[in-house]
């Protein structure tokens, strides 16, 4: 009598991994295909070890950062166009799965520091949204 209660509770969890793996898949897609998306990873300062990969997006007048193992409908940081600044770049020994060089950049959003690693052509579009913001918000 227990055999079928098994292969019943067995049966939903491989179902809801399924679903979940799914769900999953489906979101990294439609984060990645998005207009002004680029992978990236996000670490604060306090903690470098804490390492956490993503998909950032050009949104108007912010960055948007989601988590790449996350089914949150929001953004897990965001921040403003205005306040963003790049402190320093390194490029990296390493490469990403397309075979482009590695960029960390340290950056600071009013009190907070983090450093975001990304591709050498991401990092250059990055650059060029945050030069090329309207006149008036980089003169307050």
């Amino acid at each position: 009598m227990h055999e079928p209660v098994a292969v019943v509770v067995l049966s939903l969890a491989l179902i809801a991994v399924v679903v979940l793996t799914g769900l999953l898949m489906s979101r990294r897609r439609t984060l990645a295909r998005r207009v002004g998306s680029f992978i990236c990873v996000w670490s604060p300062s306090k903690v470098p070890a804490a390492r956490a990969p993503g998909i950032a997006q050009y949104a108007t007048g912010r960055l948007e950062w989601w988590r790449l193992v996350s089914l949150s409908p929001r953004p897990s940081e965001t921040w403003d166009r205005d306040r963003l600044e790049l402190i320093e770049w390194e490029e990296l020994d390493e490469v990403d799965a397309m075979g482009r060089s590695l960029v960390v950049t340290q950056c600071r959003h009013g009190e907070e520091s983090f450093a975001l690693t990304m591709s050498s052509a991401a990092y250059a579009g990055l650059v060029s949204w945050l030069e090329s913001r309207p006149r008036r918000a980089r003169a307050l």
